[in-house]
């Protein structure tokens, strides 16, 4: 029986499914038949692969060839399973011994003189094909380090299909001459992911030479109350506005919040490695994503560049690339507002769904929004001595852009003023550098952390509002300002919720079991936007 099956993975979103493919050869019609639902850049696969094998010195079987794609009902996109239908056309041409590809996954792009070419999103398909109970995976030189990364795999690497015909023979590197490379899951890359596990590791490591950064939090002058909502919006894992003229220091305090971030723990680095492998963004020679990813989009991206979309394969958007970091969102009003409206549903769920015909696609997207605007079109402060001209109509309808349901999900708001020369001078002996501040940081999280150890929930901006005021109230008295701000409709039940959040963290900061009335007038006057 000239039958032969062999397996590869289908990504929708960061989500493997197992596919099976069987390649029959029969008499007939010379001709190559693909089945299973596959696109336009998977059926052009028939001449790829036919050029690949021939070139390669194998031999083309001159018979009617079937290849099947299963399950059938699941959309196949790309060059993803070119490795995987050649081998399986050289397996039921009895070139191949059957057994040599039994427990075997297979990820690659052929080129047509043989080559195999590196693929997107190996991470989480690895993930899946462990998952499913396989125990070696066949990827190209590139994907090796990405692909080692899982636990209980055996990562076998070729450069092209003449290596991975002759390793699966038994004879690798007969006619290859770059020899095969193999790896066991699970060896990371050497101090990436050791120096995040540290406790004295896990702060974000200097850029530059002799221990300094390439930027440090220090360099914020006289704007000690934004950088201390910075301070919070880090610990808590917060959603952060900042309002204020030009040269205020939004994008300044936005870029460097990144560096009193911790780094990643092993699951998150993982997750975050995942989606940037899907999306094709993983930086060359990095197979481990350590730092918490910054990402900043100008305001002309699309509703689909920012969320995640696409016509053919479904890919993350910056929301997803984000996940576990920062998503910049400089000059918010003049993003579209369709597309500030569309980051509503991933705040509150931490995902991301996107929906095609026949295929649902999810990604992670927990990130920590920030959001800057000026207070008015013309971008001048206000006041006559600045020039600005806007009148309150055109300042309310400029950041009325900004829908209230998304300012309601932010949870710190802060306005930042002008900043004049006595308060640069002075300011430079208090302010506090990115380490410093960054070590602070960590502490208030792994007390969150062991607070809220047993649930699925790590941040205080995770937990939901009926577990706080179950399990976690403020103490005795604390909401009583809160209380009748609601009386007056200053803040919705929503921000109620958000406000008992943020009191948290500035109770974790100061090291205090519980908030107080102060911590939680603190976080009230945060989330109102109110200077303090």
């Amino acid at each position: 029986m000239a039958l032969a099956r062999t397996h590869s993975v289908a990504l929708i979103g960061v989500t493997g499914q197992v596919v099976e493919i069987e390649v029959d050869i029969a008499n007939g019609l010379v001709g190559t038949i693909m089945v299973g639902l596959p696109d336009a850049a998977l059926r052009e696969a028939r001449d790829r692969i036919r050029a690949a094998i021939v070139n390669s010195g194998e031999q083309w079987p001159p018979r009617k060839i079937t290849v099947g794609l299963s399950p059938a009902s699941l959309p196949k996109r790309g060059s993803w399973f070119d490795l995987a239908i050649a081998i399986g056309v050289l397996t039921a041409a009895g070139t191949v011994p059957r057994a040599a590809v039994d427990g075997v996954m297979f990820f690659g792009e052929l080129g047509l003189d043989g080559r195999l070419r590196p693929v997107c999103g190996v991470l989480p398909a690895v993930l899946a094909a462990v998952t499913a109970g396989f125990g070696q995976v066949m990827v190209a030189g590139q994907n090796a380090a990405e692909a080692a990364l899982v636990p209980g795999v055996h990562v076998v690497a070729v450069s092209s299909l003449t290596g991975a015909a002759d390793w699966l023979r038994g004879t690798p590197g007969l006619r290859d001459n770059v020899p095969v490379t193999e790896l066991e899951g699970g060896q990371l890359p050497d101090a990436q992911l050791r120096d995040a596990q540290l406790p004295d590791g896990r702060l974000r490591k200097a850029a530059g030479p002799g221990g300094v950064m390439a930027v440090d939090l220090a360099e914020l002058l006289g704007q000690s109350m934004a950088r201390r909502a910075a301070e919070v919006s880090a610990a808590g894992g917060h959603h952060l506005s900042l309002l204020g003229p030009p040269g205020a220091g939004k994008t300044m305090l936005a870029e460097r919040i990144p560096t009193i971030l911790p780094r990643l723990d092993s699951a998150a680095a993982l997750e975050v490695t995942a989606i940037h492998s899907v999306a094709g963004a993983l930086p060359p020679q990095v197979p481990l994503l350590t730092d918490p990813p910054f990402l900043a989009p100008h305001h002309t991206a699309t509703k689909a560049a920012i969320v995640g979309g696409g016509s053919g394969i479904i890919r993350p958007g910056f929301a997803s690339l984000a996940h576990r970091g920062v998503l910049f969102l400089d000059e918010a009003p003049e993003f579209a507002r369709d597309v500030l409206d569309a980051l509503r549903q991933p705040l509150e769920a931490g995902e991301v769904v996107v929906a095609r015909s026949g295929v649902t696609a999810r990604f992670p997207a927990r990130f920590t929004l920030i959001l800057a605007a000026n207070p008015c079109p013309c971008a001048r402060a206000a006041g006559s001595a600045a020039g600005c001209s806007c009148s309150p109509a055109m300042r309310r309808r400029y950041l009325g852009r900004i829908s209230g349901p998304l300012l309601d999900r932010v949870d710190v708001k802060i306005e930042l003023e002008p900043v004049g020369r006595n308060e640069l001078l002075n300011d430079r002996n208090f302010a506090e550098s990115s380490r410093t501040v960054a070590l602070r940081v960590l502490q208030a999280r792994e007390r969150a952390a062991h607070r809220l150890r047993g649930t699925p929930w790590r941040l205080n901006a995770e937990v939901p509002g009926s577990e706080l005021r179950r399990t976690w109230p403020p103490a005795p008295g604390a909401l009583r300002v809160v209380e009748r701000s609601i009386e007056r409709g200053q803040i919705s039940a929503r921000g109620v919720v958000k406000v008992v959040r943020v009191a948290w963290t500035v109770a974790d900061l100061a090291g205090r079991p519980r908030p107080t009335r102060d911590d939680c007038d603190t976080a009230l006057g945060l989330w109102l936007g109110v200077r303090r």
